[in-house]
């Protein structure tokens, strides 16, 4: 499991989007990244189709993963 609560980028919230992970400032959750890349998506795709969800935070979440990924 990704200690979500180290990434800059996200926050969750009692109450919002059933409590998910999320980019910071929106109500996208951050499983749709993966899901969309899973599918096919590339990183520019979803910036362009979720409007709010900054190139940045992007890298900074997948920088997270891939960090936390590499010290499992």
């Amino acid at each position: 499991m990704l200690a979500w609560e180290e990434c800059p980028a996200v926050e969750r919230t009692p109450g919002t989007v059933s409590g998910a992970w999320v980019f910071k400032g929106t109500r996208i959750p951050v499983k749709a990244l993966f899901e969309n890349l899973e599918d096919g998506a590339r990183i520019d795709d979803f910036v362009t189709w979720f409007p709010g969800v900054s190139l940045e935070q992007v890298e900074t979440v997948l920088r997270h993963a891939e960090k936390s990924l590499a010290a499992a």
